[in-house]
């Protein structure tokens, strides 16, 4: 398992980046926030069994379906 120190110091060599928008408006996140949501990100999706570890860009959406009652 890997520590903080390693963590950033992996995120440093790859120069990762993220965006976050909701409803079309873009959220600015600090860098601690930034490395939080790639860290979890990066794990859940190397944890799949299809993902290749040379994986260049990942992308997800995520779309609220209304409830109507």
């Amino acid at each position: 398992m890997k520590n903080n120190a390693e963590i950033n110091m992996q995120m440093r060599r790859e120069k990762m980046r993220i965006e976050l928008s909701v409803d079309g408006r873009r959220i600015p996140m600090n860098e601690f926030v930034q490395k939080i949501v790639i860290s979890v990100i990066k794990a859940m999706v190397e944890t799949l069994h299809t993902v290749d570890s040379g994986w260049k860009e990942i992308s997800i959406h995520i779309e609220r379906d209304e409830i109507k009652e």
